[in-house]
């Protein structure tokens, strides 16, 4: 089996190399194409109005001037052109990504870049708090991500969908199970922005999250974490609302009044 093993937090970044050992667990077969710096945010965009610079960090190991998307498509169009990966495993990601993180995320979308490709594809997350900040446990991802991930290829993913896998903030054997999951919603009064002065006294501001209790839906990824067990989360690629699709082809179509 040949992986792609890919980030948005960077060539350098450490989950990076937790995700590298968790391939060669899998596979002796595994390539590596990861961004240049930090994408964390930067979702499924693509790099269309700069060139991408390729830069050779070892055998079978790149970073790419670019997103996630970015490197992904540099795989499997050039780099492994002609032979491209059985599997995408984009990660470990330090931090959750769970719930809107998801429309965010550049891990998820490496993963759904490979799976728009044609290609399994899997993010990895790893969650932290402030305890563990500086310290982030991805020993968890490490010890449990080869046997879930084994798993899940057995068992088979369906063209069009990818999974996206969280790791508790835990060690490894405070796990308490895994949880096959759904997209989970946040409050989003703790969405916040931050103002604050330089040291001349010019304003800038930060994105910020207010750190307040959370109403858990039962059965999503937040839910899981919460109760310290691994999250799996099947997305698809398609967006369709289909209930709406079909109320609002009524409408259009002039089989009943708008409003009704």
């Amino acid at each position: 089996m040949r992986i792609l093993v890919t980030n948005d937090d960077g060539i350098h970044a450490a989950g990076l190399r937790t995700a590298e050992r968790i391939a060669r667990s899998l596979s002796d077969d595994v390539w590596i194409v990861a961004p240049e710096t930090d994408q964390s945010g930067v979702s499924h965009s693509l790099s269309l109005n700069d060139p991408l610079r390729l830069r050779e960090v070892g055998e079978n190991q790149y970073a790419v001037k670019g997103t996630p998307t970015d490197c992904v498509i540099m795989a499997v169009k050039h780099l492994m052109a002609g032979e491209p990966p059985d599997l995408v495993l984009s990660g470990v990601n330090k931090g959750q990504n769970v719930a809107e993180d998801v429309t965010y995320s550049g891990t998820i979308a490496g993963a759904m870049e490979g799976t728009i490709l044609g290609i399994r594809s899997i993010a990895l997350s790893q969650a932290y708090g402030p305890e563990t900040r500086h310290q982030v446990p991805f020993e968890t991802a490490e010890a449990h991500a080869p046997g879930v991930i084994r798993t899940i290829l057995e068992e088979g993913l369906p063209k069009g969908t990818l999974v996206n896998i969280n790791f508790p903030n835990r060690k490894p054997s405070d796990v308490r199970g895994i949880k096959v999951t759904a997209q989970g919603r946040r409050d989003q009064e703790i969405l916040t922005i931050d103002p604050r002065h330089d040291g001349r006294g010019n304003p800038y501001f930060w994105i910020a999250f207010s750190r307040k209790p959370q109403r858990l839906e039962l059965g999503t990824d937040i839910w899981a974490l919460s109760e310290g067990c691994i999250s799996v989360t099947p997305l698809e690629i398609n967006l369709t609302d289909e209930p709406t699709m079909t109320r609002l082809a009524a409408v259009f179509a002039g089989d009943r009044p708008p409003g009704t």
